[in-house]
């Protein structure tokens, strides 16, 4: 079958920027990374249709930062927007772009995006990156850039919020503390386990010249808790946490294979062949904490989209926030955490860098550059708030010799199926419920601060719960998945454990 050139994408474009030392803002960064990315697909960016821009989020920035880069980059004019919040935007913008290319309806675009935390808390010490919002940023004297993307509602509701469930860096642990009790591990056990693909990743890094950090460590340094690695949320020490203070930035160039071969950039075209998106419920609603049906769901649609197997793909790069993603991620797309090929093309978000919702980018853009040498396929996965929206792609070398331009999969009906099987949650309750995770939370001092926890109760409502003030301090190092907690009280429920 003939190939239509005219709506086969094609990633011709990479570019990407680190700044160490000067003070620079989120646009400057995306500016670089485009400029590189123009200086990769010669003559490419004068023929942009669309900039879209992934939302910054632990940066100070503008509501209109694609139209900001649009006028730093001489192309004033061209459409402009802005992507939701989430670390999925950057996969979901590009399965969107292909889809549009394959149906005719776009010819050329840029994906970009950066993070300047980094010189943010240079220029205002004392600022929590964690805070910082641009939901709500000033557009200044012009109008904000449209908002595209996968909606915020529902990654978290009343009972995670009461509870003190807000930041994904305790958030993620308790997902994590239910893996580790199906193995019998403690969180001193686990942590061992985990540390060891995480120090693969810090050996992917260190050969990255885009990463923020090169040096390797062992499965011990970054197992072991001190002062330079302090506990932040049981099983988790500080460098299995992304680090988002860093100052980077990406931008991709898609366009048609036709547009690419009449510019002469046929040979380091790569080729997206299929996407898929998917969203899981609220926390506390999961049947399953260490489980994701909307990354399953979405894999196998994305696959099968392709029609390639995963002993097909060369290179991963899975998202990887915190262990427990990577550890869902590969369990739900069937691939072992020690598999040879390895699980990310970056370092990973402890040792490249998390630069908020722009990391899954740097992904793509690392195994672009890595199809463009060798290799047939590559898979990139982003995952959004709490593992909550999550969006894949499966990348190759060649184009899709069926004709077949690019395939959004549509998985509507498992999205259906996710959503009915949410479990009732309630605010209020009294009496035994059962643990299903768990963590314990620290502050800086090395106290523990708070040990929120996900239970059941024998009527199969789920709720989310503080301990008791007086029970705190006895937590440390300790994991509650499968005891039994006496809970009372509303917004949230109180429990209490046996010693």
């Amino acid at each position: 079958m003939s190939i239509d050139s005219e709506r086969v994408p094609v990633v011709v474009g990479v570019g990407q920027a680190i700044e160490r030392e000067r003070i620079v803002g989120v646009v400057e960064l995306a500016q670089r990374a485009t400029l590189a990315a123009s200086a990769d697909a010669p003559g490419l960016l004068d023929r942009v249709e669309r900039i879209s821009f992934v939302a910054p989020s632990f940066s100070r920035a503008s509501a209109a930062p694609a139209s900001e880069l649009a006028a730093a980059v001489r192309r004033a004019g061209v459409a402009c927007e802005v992507s939701t919040a989430g670390g999925n935007s950057p996969q979901w913008l590009m399965n969107r772009a292909c889809a549009e290319i394959a149906e005719g309806r776009l010819r050329t675009t840029l994906i970009c995006g950066a993070e300047a935390t980094r010189s943010m808390r240079l220029a205002e010490p004392g600022a929590d990156f964690l805070r910082i919002s641009n939901s709500a940023a000033d557009a200044g004297t012009g109008a904000a850039d449209p908002v595209v993307g996968t909606p915020l509602r529902g990654l978290l509701e009343a009972a995670e919020i009461k509870a003190g469930l807000v930041r994904p860096a305790d958030v993620y642990p308790v997902f994590e503390s239910a893996l580790a009790a199906r193995s019998g591990a403690t969180p001193a056990q686990w942590r061992e386990r985990l540390a060891i693909f995480l120090a693969r990743g810090s050996q992917v890094a260190a050969g990255n010249p885009f990463a923020w950090f090169h040096e390797v460590f062992t499965p011990a340094e970054i197992a072991t808790p001190g002062a330079d690695n302090r506990l932040t949320a049981e099983p988790y020490t500080k460098r299995m946490n992304s680090f988002a203070q860093v100052d980077l930035g990406s931008a991709l160039l898609v366009t048609t294979l036709a547009q690419a071969t009449a510019l002469g950039l046929r040979d380091q075209c790569v080729f997206p062949w299929a996407g898929a998106s998917n969203r899981d419920v609220a926390p506390t609603r999961r049947p399953d904490l260490a489980a994701s049906p909307a990354i399953r769901a979405a894999g196998r649609a994305c696959f099968e989209a392709a029609g390639i197997g995963l002993d097909q793909i060369d290179a991963f790069d899975l998202y990887s926030c915190f262990p427990i993603a990577v550890e869902v991620g590969a369990a739900e797309i069937g691939l072992a955490l020690d598999d040879p090929r390895g699980l990310t093309r970056t370092g990973g978000m402890s040792f490249f860098g998390g630069p908020g919702n722009n990391y899954t980018s740097h992904g793509i853009a690392s195994v672009v550059l890595g199809l463009r040498e060798r290799g047939s396929f590559a898979y990139v996965s982003g995952n959004g708030g709490y593992l909550s929206k999550h969006s894949l792609g499966i990348y190759a070398s060649k184009p899709r010799e069926s004709g077949q331009a690019f395939v959004l999969a549509d998985t509507d009906r498992e999205q259906a199926e996710i959503e009915a099987a949410a479990l009732p949650v309630t605010l209020e309750a009294a009496g035994d419920a059962r643990v299903v995770g768990s963590t314990v939370v620290y502050g800086r001092d090395g106290q523990v601060e708070a040990a929120p926890v996900i239970a059941t109760l024998p009527d199969g409502r789920r709720l989310a719960a503080r301990a008791d003030e007086r029970i705190l301090q006895g937590l440390a190092g300790r994991s509650l998945v499968g005891e039994t907690i006496h809970v009372h009280g509303a917004n949230p429920p109180i429990y209490t454990v046996n010693a």
